[in-house]
């Protein structure tokens, strides 16, 4: 196998195993949603999932290679994308250099907070991690108008974390292993409000100076940078679920 086939086999390993992973950790919604990962290259082309599969089923060799502009490059079988799916990840990848993985969930916790005019709070220091770092999209409908991808880049701006309103989350991360782990974070952030909020209580909320010396220690740290975390979860993986990496 050459150094470009190899390289290209870890990468839809590696989604493949985020997949299972998403589906482990119950942050899948049927066949919704999806993940991406840009391949090797200049061409800006990336890894999809096939429209039609649950997560739990998918494997590095049924990802799908698609072009910027749509196209399938190469696909297992007949296998096709969610145009929704294309929209908003073709948009992040061909205008983010440093975006080389895109997660995006319909999580009950993730579409609550998308409905709450507040946004994320920063109620905990998991959630203060994205103080000032979160963007926010508004809704427009199911995303399959091409143009709305210009609208998705400009809100994105240099953010690696998204709420897209009345609909989703959005996370993206140089790679693989640090995208899964912005989304993990980003999800449990939610949940956290959501059960701090959910029978009407009192909240408290930290001073802002706290939060913005928090969300910079998350930064100096490298908490989603640091590969152990996605060593243990593939570690895990191998263990439950060996056949992604087929």
């Amino acid at each position: 196998m050459s150094d470009g086939a190899s390289e290209e086999w870890k990468v839809r390993c590696d989604l493949a195993a985020a997949y299972r992973l998403i589906a482990h950790f119950g942050l899948d919604d049927l066949v919704s949603t999806h993940l991406s990962a840009r391949l090797p290259g200049k061409e800006h082309r990336f890894l999809l999932n096939p429209y039609g599969m649950m997560f739990d089923e998918i494997t590095a060799s049924s990802l799908i290679v698609v072009d910027p502009a749509g196209n399938v490059v190469e696909a297992a079988n007949d296998s096709e994308i969610n145009a929704a799916g294309f929209t908003i990840h073709s948009a992040v990848h061909m205008n983010r250099d440093d975006a080389m993985c895109v997660i995006h969930t319909h999580t009950v916790a993730g579409m609550a907070i998308a409905a709450q005019e507040q946004g994320l709070l920063p109620l905990n220091q998991k959630s203060m991690c994205f103080y000032g770092g979160v963007a926010y999209h508004n809704y427009e409908g199911f995303a399959v108008d091409l143009d709305e991808r210009e609208r998705l880049v400009r809100d994105l701006g240099d953010k690696d974390a998204m709420i897209l309103r009345h609909h989703g989350l959005l996370a993206i991360g140089g790679t693989v292993g640090e995208a899964f782990l912005n989304m993990y974070l980003l999800e449990q952030s939610c949940r956290i409000q959501l059960t701090a909020t959910q029978g009407g209580q009192k909240i408290t909320l930290p001073s802002l100076d706290v939060a913005a010396h928090t969300a910079a220690q998350f930064r100096e740290l490298g908490y989603h940078t640091d590969p152990r975390p996605w060593g243990a979860l593939k570690r895990r993986l191998d263990r439950i679920s060996p056949d992604y990496a087929t």
